[in-house]
């Protein structure tokens, strides 16, 4: 079976595939992030949809890697016969069709291979099987209601067992491109395009992007590759950015913890806003602040979790019982239940964003502030409620003291915008209820006992959220009640040196789920700044670095890790652990912080 981490990414800015160490496309959603999958073998079986191409009766590649600052893959096989590369890219969109493509090239590097191709479509999520011809040209044409798709190739495909089929030999020298294209089945088919020039262009477009990046330090190989993730995960019609590519893929292997993530988390929006601002990507930055802005507008009451790239609102939850899950972990599920649960830790989250944007001189958008005033004036009266909190469990709404956190952030961030940049608002009422918040929190939050603060009033839990607390300003570093929190999330959430989001057998189960899951990346880089944050440095140089050896050998990272089984589990690439890792070496690099000789050559 394969690994969370045998899969590499490909994009186009508006959807993405994921390519195995076989070979095998696997998961593409067509035409965007949050549509349904043409190939979904990931969570199902080869029926359900995959492209493949490899040598005949090889299995894993020799090695692979994305050629400079980008996201072209160039896979090569050594067999006995001889060497091939496979690349895969899929091109920017750039024209007025809106066609969706992907380009492979296949290259004899030395003697001769024999290849072989095997293509399943499958509409629908696996479900759906298209009607195929051959065209005039050529080409196969696949089309199953509003879908089509094309494939051109030199080489002669036949069709086996309602699947398409191709076997050839490759030399020296020899170049066989592949392209597959979709549009609207309803629509003019789109102008053929030649494999190189696409794959020149596609290198073009990301030299360009790369060039404006500006990272320095010990790590800036490795933050340039999560950078070109957080691009990757980008839907450019709108700037939101998605939480990850995937759905289901499980926080533990043959459980049920699966969950769509192919949308836009609120929250993520400050730390994904620091780390493009701090890398020179002001466009994307405002790009998301923007979308952000549209996304909530309306009646703060009405205010989401999360959203679809586009920012609309309605992402009802179901599960595909025809597929059988990634490592038989069922259910699959498509749409996200999590969209209409009270967390009130976004209303904090979304004014720290606009504060940020301020900080950092971004462009101010019309009504904007008004807007601000809005969430405020919302949080004003909501912030005493219980939630479900930041990790959506689906038990019952409590006290939660991130919560509580977050909108003592979103007053002080109203606060801020009227003491720092002459905003108008009622700022002696929010430093009441900014008081009035923390005195809460320091009182019912804190368990004197533990010296920590837990993960709601009263509980016996803790949260590795509050993690974030000193980086937030809700209390300095060197605070006794922020080190003993460091400290205690530190000796009782840590597995084999990783850090988990909460233990969810305390409390009679915090979040009614069953089973369990592996410890969290975002969080463990969170561990990484807090510990920098309180001049534990040398301890977060060696966190950082053991997570850096959690990448796969295209740098990416899933949302969490398991440490005993060794292997990534959740969805991939996830934004919120790559905008972990650059934040948490920006912080390294800011304590004065070096890499150690063990991991100097260990870069992307």
């Amino acid at each position: 079976m394969s690994r969370i981490e045998d899969y590499a990414l490909i994009g186009d800015l508006h959807t993405a595939a994921l390519v195995g160490v076989d070979g095998s496309i696997d998961w593409l959603c067509l035409p965007r992030f949050d549509a349904p999958a043409c190939f979904a073998a990931l969570v199902g079986t080869r029926e359900n949809g995959h492209w493949r191409i490899a040598p005949l009766g090889a299995g894993r590649c020799t090695s692979r890697a994305y050629r400079r600052g980008s996201l072209i893959l160039d896979t090569v096989w050594e067999t006995p016969t001889g060497t091939v590369r496979v690349t895969d890219a899929m091109p920017p969109r750039q024209d007025t069709t809106g066609a969706v493509r992907v380009v492979r090239v296949v290259e004899g590097l030395s003697g001769k291979v024999q290849m072989r191709m095997s293509l399943v479509l499958r509409f629908g999520y696996g479900a759906v099987v298209p009607w195929v011809r051959r065209l005039d040209s050529g080409s196969l044409e696949a089309v199953a209601g509003p879908d089509a798709v094309w494939l051109r190739t030199p080489v002669r495909t036949h069709g086996r067992d309602r699947s398409t089929v191709a076997e050839f030999t490759v030399g020296t020298g020899d170049v066989v491109p592949f392209v597959l294209t979709y549009s609207h089945s309803y629509l003019t088919p789109p102008p053929e395009v030649d494999a190189l020039d696409a794959l020149l262009d596609t290198q073009s477009f990301w030299d360009e992007w790369s060039a404006k990046t500006a990272v320095e330090g010990p790590w800036a190989a490795e933050v340039s590759s999560s950078l070109v993730v957080l691009k990757a995960l980008t839907y450019a019609p709108t700037g939101a950015v998605t939480a990850a590519v995937t759905t289901s893929l499980p926080e533990e292997i043959g459980g049920s913890r699966n969950w769509d993530y192919r949308y836009c988390w609120l929250r993520d929006a400050t730390f994904t806003l620091q780390a493009l601002l701090d890398s020179g990507h002001t466009s994307e930055a405002i790009a998301w602040r923007d979308w952000l802005l549209r996304a909530v507008a309306g009646d703060p009451s009405q205010l989401q979790v999360m959203y679809a790239v586009d920012g609309a609102r309605d992402l009802p939850e179901r599960e595909l019982d025809w597929l059988t899950g990634f490592g038989h972990s069922r259910p699959v599920r498509v749409g996200n239940a999590a969209s209409n649960q009270l967390q009130l830790d976004v209303w904090g989250e979304v004014l720290d964003s606009m504060h940020l944007s301020r900080l950092h001189g971004a462009p101010p958008q019309a009504h904007a502030w008004d807007l601000e005033l809005a969430l405020v004036d919302h949080l004003e009266s909501a912030w005493r409620e219980p939630d479900n909190g930041i990790w959506e469990g689906r038990g019952p709404r409590r006290q939660f003291v991130y919560s509580k956190v977050m909108a003592w952030v979103g007053m002080d961030r109203a606060v801020t915008a009227v003491e720092k940049f002459g905003l108008s608002g009622p700022v002696d009422r929010w430093r009441r209820i900014r008081a009035d918040i923390h005195d809460e929190v320091c009182r019912d939050g804190f368990d004197t006992g533990r010296e920590t603060f837990t993960q709601f009033y009263g509980s016996e839990g803790l949260d590795a959220a509050l993690l974030k607390i000193p980086r937030l300003g809700f209390l300095p570093a060197h605070d006794p009640r922020v080190v003993g929190t460091v400290r205690a999330i530190r000796d009782h959430l840590r597995v084999d040196g990783l850090i988990r989001r909460y233990d969810p057998l305390l409390d009679g189960g915090v979040d009614a789920l069953p089973g369990t899951e592996g410890t969290f990346l975002a969080c463990s880089f969170w561990m990484v700044d807090a510990l920098c944050a309180t001049g534990s440095v040398p301890e977060a140089l060696v966190l950082f670095e053991q997570l850096l050896q959690l990448r796969n050998d295209v740098g990416l990272l899933s949302e969490e890790y398991d440490p005993r089984a060794r292997r990534q589990l959740g969805n991939t690439p996830q934004a919120f652990s790559h905008v972990g890792l650059i934040n948490a070496a920006r912080a390294l690099t800011e304590a004065g912080a070096t890499r150690s000789s063990t991991n100097r050559n260990n870069t992307s």
